[in-house]
């Protein structure tokens, strides 16, 4: 660019070339506008970059969401981050955008978390046979942490809180607060326990419920064939 408008204005001073000179300036003009909205973009994205190298919203290993994507930070640059998702894709996002949105870091600080095992019974079900066959379930899980501070121990607090959270039309739901070390161990104690405990309360006696529908076929063809008959 700046060899363009000295040719141009070496050109300028010729007379017989001005109108060359002006073709070239003009030209090298458009090429700034159009070099300077391009850059934009890159500079934006390289500024975001700088932020979090230095904030550090997230780190590499991190796991994220973003919007409806989740995944693990696979690698940070100035222009972009990396995330893997859990179907090994691979999300290549400017850090601009980044910078725009709500980070959900599941490993920010404190890695561990809590996975809510709710589940609905029927409303002739035993409730606190089955908060007990919930609460022992999670209790028992080998990834099953004891999330509890010291002093929540010392007042007597239970390891796994278990409470009825609503009663809805067909079904009292049932939560349970099983805490885990990382999200991964989350994911496969939350499996585990799904399925041991619909195993004991089939054992148990406890029914989870599901909406039932009637559809009544009404003989529309006989009421207006007896209508007819009146007339």
């Amino acid at each position: 660019l700046i060899y363009i408008v000295g040719i141009s204005i070496a050109i300028y001073s010729m007379p017989n070339l001005r109108t060359l000179a002006k073709s070239l300036l003009a030209g090298a003009g458009i090429l700034a506008v159009a070099v300077g909205f391009a850059s934009q973009h890159a500079l934006s994205n390289i500024i975001s970059g700088v932020f979090i190298v230095i904030f550090k919203p997230f780190r590499i290993n991190d796991r994220i969401s973003i919007r409806s994507l989740n995944g693990i930070i696979e690698d940070i640059t100035l222009r972009h981050v990396v995330i893997r998702d859990f179907e090994n894709k691979r999300i290549i996002i400017p850090n601009a955008l980044i910078s725009d949105e709500i980070i959900v870091n599941s490993n920010f600080e404190d890695e561990s978390i809590c996975k809510w095992i709710e589940i609905g019974i029927s409303y002739e079900s035993d409730i606190d046979l089955a908060k007990s066959i919930i609460a022992q379930a999670i209790e028992q899980h080998p990834l099953s942490i004891d999330h509890r501070t010291d002093e929540e121990k010392e007042e007597g607090m239970p390891r796994v809180d278990v409470r009825v959270i609503g009663l809805g039309e067909y079904a009292v739901q049932v939560k349970g607060w099983a805490w885990a070390a990382n999200p991964p161990d989350a994911f496969e104690m939350g499996c585990d326990l799904f399925e041991q405990i619909k195993k004991e309360f089939d054992k148990a006696g406890i029914e989870i419920p599901y909406p039932h529908r009637t559809i009544v076929n009404k003989p529309y063809g006989k009421r207006q064939s007896s209508a007819t008959s009146d007339q």
